[in-house]
């Protein structure tokens, strides 16, 4: 099972389409799965399910944001396994290819981070690392409990921040996946969101160090790549305006992905309405169809470089 945190700081950048486009190609070729929503803002929810579905069926109990709630009430925790429901309109789709599941973010979600907050500190140094260390692995741990449901890849879709719930993405990870817009605002970004990943993981390492019994692992989720997003087209290549911006990325000597998302606000701002991804869907439009397959070609390079 390769976890997967998409995350860049910067909202607005196409990372729930990524994330949602990605895991529906891989489970139309035969993979099992899981989509995680920890983005409060439940776009990625919200592109498989209608808000009045996710009201009336998930909103109370079937959300990532009652798991962690009955983590910090202190009572049984529900399993994180309860939670996984299938979008209806994909699993149509999908049958007698692979599986994709779900687990609903909720409104409420950034409420939990104040709440994780809190649990971190301690009466003496030695108390706050192991709280920092037990804070940040529990969507970890939540995961080990679902490893039974053989899944090959669990996509998170992180909020465009550096919270908690965050933390506990990148920490639960084996790769880190970083959608960007080609332009000033959207890579500027990108070499900071690096450096905060490493101060992370030298952190969290660093306390490992206790040794009080805790029989944690060391982290070390690795960059696969940037994949830009809303690419402008002319004559087959990105617009020149574009351009410097993903060489510059390049010159940060962060890897980033040969195929992109191209721009098009019609089919991609109108696929989550009907529950189905861009990429599951046909066109006779052949500048839709042309869509389409650049998304199958970077899903390609998805599994090359996770070894899928």
């Amino acid at each position: 099972m390769h976890v997967v945190s998409v995350i860049n700081y910067k909202g607005g950048v196409g990372k729930t389409t990524v994330t949602a486009n990605l895991a529906a190609e891989l489970a139309h070729r035969g993979h099992n799965i899981l989509l995680l929503d920890m983005d409060p803002q439940c776009s990625l929810t919200f592109s498989f399910f209608r808000p009045e579905e996710w009201d009336a069926d998930l909103k109370d109990q079937k959300t990532i944001k009652a798991w962690f709630d009955s983590l910090n009430e202190g009572s049984q925790p529900i399993p994180l396994s309860s939670l996984i429901v299938k979008p209806p309109q994909v699993t149509k789709k999908l049958v007698g290819r692979g599986e994709l599941d779900l687990v609903a973010s909720h409104l409420g979600l950034i409420n939990v981070d104040l709440e994780l907050a809190t649990q971190v500190g301690g009466a003496t140094l030695h108390q706050s690392k192991k709280n920092y260390l037990k804070v940040h692995r529990r969507l970890a741990e939540g995961l080990t409990q679902i490893a039974n449901r053989e899944y090959d890849v669990v996509l998170i879709d992180c909020p465009p921040n550096f919270n908690i719930t965050t933390k506990n993405a990148i920490v639960a990870s084996d790769s880190i996946l970083i959608p960007a817009k080609p332009d000033y605002l959207s890579t500027l970004g990108i070499d900071y969101l690096v450096r905060s990943l490493k101060g992370l993981v030298d952190e969290f390492n660093e306390y490992l160090q206790i040794d009080d019994g805790l029989k944690m692992q060391p982290i070390d989720p690795q960059i696969i790549g940037v994949v830009f997003t809303m690419i402008q087209v002319n004559a087959g290549e990105p617009i020149n305006a574009q351009k410097p911006f993903i060489k510059q990325t390049s010159q940060l000597g962060i890897p980033t992905f040969e195929n992109y998302f191209r721009e098009n606000k019609s089919i991609f701002g109108e696929s989550p309405q009907y529950g189905v991804p861009v990429v599951m869907n046909a066109y006779s439009n052949p500048t839709h169809g042309g869509v389409v397959k650049e998304i199958e070609t970077f899903v390609t390079e998805f599994e090359e470089r996770i070894g899928l």
